[in-house]
């Protein structure tokens, strides 16, 4: 080869070498676009608080046909109660396991004189009741639309049966419409487990979610904390966390569920128990000083509220001493009520009365679920909340809309008149925001007509709650603008 073609070759394979390093930095300029667009445009999904406004509460109904009739027939009359209670200000979607069932839980309303207005069936298999924990997991999309999350559930590391309940999430997307987010092959992951404040905070035990051991406890093998927190901030908006160990007891199946002894009543609001009695719940003195230094995303610490422990045993109705008792913070906010768990104990009226001081737009039911306790749950572990769709769809499903309410003007600027077609008595008027969240409200309203001010509250969507004697009188939309 002549000294000619040795250059030609060279200069040809300097050209294939520039050639191919263009192609090389255009994959990569391609694959780091790709990149962005994912992280631009991967979804990421809220859980709206349970005291957003619901469309509805979610129940599974005890059945016979895993514990036997006298399991089911010792809890019927805590989910009648449960019922009747919420019926006036929202919907209940009642998940029977037959048309069988559907029709004695009919009957057994209706012998309760229980409207069933505002009740619906879901005919679905269960294994048991715990719906909070193995049941739909509602959450917004970055637009504000309704989404279903399907968790993994494995009956609290596989102590339970649980092949019926896990599809449920799935089969209520099914059934109403609503897409489903599957995540059984991300987490196992059970809603009593994590508390949310509703403003991007979220209180758990380990023990109930990323412990590894004892074997029958343990719900996603290998999985670190660094991993359950980028998958809750993913599906869930949460942006701190607080965990506490937690702990393990052959009277706990779940493992230490944090709404067992702490609740977020709202956004600054944490309710729990004091130091003695918070020990005798089997949580540990390093746990109790977590929970107790415990902050909002801005770092400022929560209001506490202590609620005391029953002050006897609790006994069930059917006279059997459980040899422990009962705790309080595992209430349920629905839309009109506050479902609590009571025990036919001197405490039940102290506990009933703090956390009504807590939700003085709401009515306190005391909800008596001795018999429930005696197989490890209370109120808050058997009820599931779905958030209304939205401002609009509140609205529109709200039987008495268009003729209840009506707002003139409306956007407003400074003052509208808001008037009603039934004549209120000491009714009570809340503006809320579009999370669902009583911002302002007006009590003792008589007659047909209401001057409303804006004062102080910033432009934006709200809507206009009225209720009376329990009962959700009207919604409707409002525009404010300056």
């Amino acid at each position: 080869m002549s000294k000619l073609d040795i250059e030609i070759k060279d200069i040809y394979m300097r050209q294939q070498k520039i050639q191919t390093m263009k192609v090389y930095k255009k994959l990569n300029l391609i694959i780091i676009l790709m990149i962005i667009n994912i992280n631009l445009f991967s979804q990421t999904y809220t859980m709206p608080p349970e005291h957003e406004l619901h469309e509805g509460t979610w129940l599974q109904w005890p059945h016979q046909f895993e514990y036997g009739t006298a399991y089911r027939n010792s809890l019927d009359a805590t989910w009648i109660a449960m019922t009747q209670a919420l019926v006036a200000g929202e919907k209940v979607h009642i998940i029977a396991y037959n048309s069988t069932e559907q029709t004695r839980i009919t009957n057994l309303l209706i012998a309760a004189s229980v409207s069933l207005v505002n009740v619906d069936f879901k005919i679905m298999q269960t294994n048991d009741v715990w719906v909070r924990d193995n049941g739909p997991i509602f959450v917004r999309d970055i637009s504000g639309n309704l989404r279903i999350e399907d968790w993994g559930f494995n009956g609290w590391g596989t102590k339970y049966n649980f092949n019926k309940c896990n599809p449920i999430p799935t089969s209520v997307g099914t059934a109403i419409g609503m897409p489903v987010i599957n995540l059984n092959s991300v987490m196992t992951n059970e809603g009593g487990a994590v508390e949310l404040d509703g403003n991007g905070v979220l209180l758990a035990t380990r023990s109930s979610i990323i412990s590894q051991s004892p074997a029958n406890s343990i719900r996603n093998i290998g999985m670190t904390q660094t991993q359950a927190e980028d998958i809750f901030t993913t599906n869930l908006g949460v942006s701190k966390f607080i965990w506490l160990n937690g702990g393990f007891s052959s009277l706990d199946v779940t493992d230490m569920h944090i709404d067992g002894f702490a609740k977020f009543a709202n956004d600054s609001t944490l309710v729990t128990m004091n130091n003695t009695d918070l020990l005798s719940w089997g949580v540990s003195a390093p746990d109790i000083a977590t929970l107790y230094a415990a902050s909002n995303v801005s770092n400022k610490p929560y209001n506490f509220v202590y609620l005391p422990l029953t002050q006897n045993n609790v006994v069930t109705t059917a006279s059997v001493n459980l040899g422990y008792k009962g705790s309080y913070p595992n209430y349920y906010i629905a839309n009109t009520v506050i479902l609590v768990p009571n025990y036919n104990d001197p405490n039940d009226a102290v506990a009933n009365s703090i956390i009504q001081g807590l939700h003085p737009g709401k009515t306190v039911v005391g909800i008596d679920c001795r018999n429930l306790y005696e197989w490890g749950g209370m109120v808050h572990c058997v009820t599931q909340q779905q958030p209304a769709a939205s401002v609009m769809g509140i609205g529109n499903n709200s039987k008495n809309k268009s003729n209840t309410i009506t707002i003139y003007p409306n956007p407003m600027t400074t003052q509208a008149t808001i008037k009603t077609s039934v004549v209120l008595k000491n009714a009570t008027l809340s503006i809320c925001n579009i999370h669902g969240q009583t911002i302002r409200s007006l009590n003792g309203i008589n007659g047909q007509t209401i001057i409303l001010q804006k004062e102080n509250l910033p432009s934006g969507v709200y809507f206009i709650r009225i209720t009376q004697d329990n009962k959700l009188i009207g919604l409707e939309k409002l525009v404010l603008q300056d």
